[in-house]
């Protein structure tokens, strides 16, 4: 239980529903995704308008208690940080042999309920996506468990990603 408190909501959460954010060398925030980099941290709710809210309202400034440069779109740094990071894992996860691809293994996974999720690129096909889920319903409807399905990246993103 490391419960940290959101600068913006004043709420405790587990770290992994917050981003942490340190001072650079040159007094500017700076989005801590891995939570490695060294100094005092503080912590926002992983939520765009609580990140834009936290910037708006300067409350960096009063969390790190000294003036602080907050770069103008934060929230689009901090989309692109986690989109890497989230394509990154997939990569790792692809060179385990933990992701099945192609709509074949896909539904053979989704129906032996085998899949954790299922990840379809932004401009699938309607007809592809509806495929998996009607095997999506119908490892529910056989007491299997529920698979979530989402649409986060682009065919050339997952492409580079998962080669």
């Amino acid at each position: 239980m490391n419960d940290r408190t959101c600068i913006v909501t004043r709420k405790q959460a587990e770290p992994d529903d917050l981003i942490r954010f340190v001072v650079g060398p040159d007094s500017a925030v700076v989005p801590d995704i891995k939570r490695n980099l060294p100094g005092r941290g503080c912590w926002v709710s992983a939520d765009r308008l609580h990140i834009d809210k936290a910037a708006a309202k300067n409350l960096f400034a009063r969390a790190f208690k000294a003036q602080v440069v907050v770069p103008p779109d934060l929230g689009g740094m901090i989309d692109g940080l986690l989109s890497r990071h989230a394509l990154g894992m997939l990569g790792l996860a692809r060179k385990a042999g933990a992701i099945s691809l192609g709509a074949t293994k896909v539904e053979s996974a989704v129906r032996g309920g085998l899949a954790l999720f299922v990840l379809h690129a932004t401009e699938a096909s309607d007809d592809g996506v509806r495929k998996i889920s009607q095997a999506r319903r119908a490892t529910v409807h056989l007491g299997g468990p529920a698979i979530l399905a989402y649409k986060l990246f682009s065919e050339v993103e997952l492409s580079l990603a998962l080669g």
